[in-house]
């Protein structure tokens, strides 16, 4: 394998560092060309003195300004600001980039490296729930390499046929299982739902994310996200995509076929294998992950979810189902509501009435520009507050 020179969006997130944690293992295969962060400014400058990439970037110029004081020596030129995200993800040097800026604000650069042909490793969800279309145009049209870095997404790379061209009947398969744990609260009684807190909600029992994502994950919208990046990673359609509950977290999707066969990628729950898989595709290198030890699992368990636990999951059905700017309504209430809950604004079970109160007052929408998509996102945004600050009050 030739050596890949990377740049990393999002560098200081959880995917970002894990990121860095098999390139680390691999100094002959990857280089680092550039990062950037948003808010961990000393986390990145250290990742910078280890890397030493040619290029920083951050938002805003204090931060900036902040990251050169503490990279003084270093041969890393610091830039700031939207631009600069674009500039690093289209640098012709980079021939790889991960796309691991979380919420909206990955959508441009992760669109700038599409157009410029790279190799785009997609870690950010909202890319393809906000603006599907227009990301895989830009695909098509700059001939770029598109892999999926979401656990299950990239499990239903693995099991998808070689060379699959986007027609799942052409290829014989029936529908796409998506896997997911359950959260912290599939078992727990759902008439004590409304006590949930923050804390409580962000302690995942198999994997280790941020804050935001952890959420999503316990009301199951993390997986209503993830069905609306299947049908455009995989060109399926609503009634072809499922989702299964799988606690244990070690099957992580599965592609059913015509003939019955149903194949699966199994792994220990660690990112650092879907990382691995993408960053060396269609080679294999060594992740630092633990070796999956069925015997010592024992058992593995699926079950149906059930939408009166988790309503978000049929509100991201009922928003892929409406299209046009629904999903990015969708994800743009969901931000906000999330971002409340964790500030104690609202509520657990509020979550999900704000998104379908603003999806009931906005509905899809027009999705015909990405300035229209921008539009919906901001208006969603508002309705959202404006639905939050009625629980506040």
């Amino acid at each position: 394998m030739n050596l890949r020179n990377l740049t990393i969006l999002g560098a200081t997130g959880t995917i970002g560092v894990n990121t860095l944690d098999v390139v680390a293992r691999h100094p002959d295969r990857f280089r680092v060309v550039a990062l950037t962060g948003q808010n961990q400014i000393e986390k990145l400058a250290e990742q910078c003195r280890q890397f030493r990439p040619r290029y920083a970037v951050v938002l805003d110029g204090d931060k900036a300004q902040a990251l050169r004081t503490l990279l003084a020596g270093l041969d890393t030129e610091v830039l700031y600001g939207v631009e600069a995200l674009n500039r690093v993800a289209s640098l012709p040097e980079v021939d790889t980039v991960m796309a691991a800026i979380v919420g909206a604000a990955g959508l441009e650069p992760a669109l700038a490296a599409a157009r410029a042909g790279k190799r785009v490793l997609l870690a950010n969800k909202e890319t393809l729930v906000m603006a599907g279309h227009f990301f895989m145009q830009a695909v098509k049209d700059g001939g770029a390499t598109l892999l999926p870095i979401d656990s299950e997404h990239n499990a239903v790379f693995q099991s998808m046929p070689d060379a699959y061209t986007g027609d799942l009947a052409a290829h014989g398969v029936r529908r796409v299982l998506l896997t997911a744990s359950g959260g912290p609260f599939r078992t727990r009684d759902i008439d004590t739902l409304a006590r949930v807190t923050p804390e409580e909600a962000v302690a995942h029992p198999n994997w280790v994310m941020g804050r935001k994502i952890s959420v999503d994950s316990a009301t199951m919208m993390n997986k209503g996200l993830e069905v609306i990046e299947a049908h455009w990673l995989f060109n399926a359609r609503p009634d072809q995509i499922d989702v299964v509950i799988h606690p244990q977290s070690i099957v992580h999707s599965m592609v059913e076929y015509q003939d019955g066969s149903v194949l699966a990628q199994l792994s220990s729950p660690d990112m650092r294998t879907p990382i691995a898989h993408a960053l060396a595709y269609p080679e294999r290198v060594t992740a630092g992950v633990p070796w999956l030890d069925l015997p010592r699992i024992g058992t593995l368990t699926f079950e149906a979810p059930d939408t009166r636990r988790f309503p978000c999951l049929a509100l991201a059905y009922r928003a892929l189902e409406a299209g046009g700017a629904a999903p990015a309504v969708l994800n743009a209430a969901n931000e906000e509501a999330v971002d409340a809950f964790l500030n104690h604004r609202i509520p657990y079970l509020a979550i999900a009435e704000v998104i379908a109160a603003t999806l009931d007052r906005l509905g899809g929408g027009p999705a015909d520009s990405l300035a229209a998509l921008r539009a919906s996102d901001a208006a969603a945004r508002a309705a959202a507050r404006e639905l939050i600050a009625r629980h506040t009050a």
